[in-house]
């Protein structure tokens, strides 16, 4: 069996029962906490694989719930600077597993390392989405605060050459 690094939110129900599953399937989980990373843009971008910028950032978060961050209107180098200043928008779980970097339960790359798990419960939208945002969990040391809440400020994607 594999060796799974397994980036989460420590707390949260979907991350929770996606290392259930891949534990069912027999394998070794290095949990990380996705917040805590220390994250560049070397060691993230490996994650994204040509994907659509909408489909990075974590729909869950406080600053997309307060509509401060709209995913669906930004561009691949902003959205990598909204993540690199705050990890709570970065979309989980991010999983390396043998020579493989994913965002998300559902990458069909993913499929081979689900055991006998038939997937049909969604393990991507958070049970939580309408009532509770992952707020409290984490707020990432800069961050504006008003009336308590952490605000966002947008950040200037920079150059940075590959």
């Amino acid at each position: 069996m594999a060796s799974v690094v397994f980036y989460e939110k420590p707390g949260c129900i979907n991350n929770s029962r996606q290392k259930e599953i891949l534990r069912a399937a027999g394998h070794e989980l290095v949990c990380r906490n996705l917040l805590e990373e220390g994250w560049t843009r070397e060691t993230l971008t490996p994650f994204f694989a040509s994907r659509d910028p909408a489909m990075l950032l974590n729909r869950a978060a406080p600053a997309v719930k307060r509509g401060e961050i709209d995913p669906t209107g930004l561009g691949y180098e902003e959205a990598l600077a909204f993540m690199l200043q705050d990890p709570i928008l970065i979309r989980r779980p991010l999983i390396a597993v043998d020579g493989l970097f994913l965002q998300g339960f559902e990458d069909p790359r993913l499929k081979p390392y689900l055991g006998a798990w038939g997937g049909g419960e969604d393990l991507a939208t958070c049970p939580n989405l309408a009532a509770t945002p992952c707020e409290g969990a984490w707020v990432q040391p800069g961050l504006r605060m008003e009336q308590g809440t952490p605000v966002m400020q947008r950040p200037q994607p920079a150059y940075f050459p590959m």
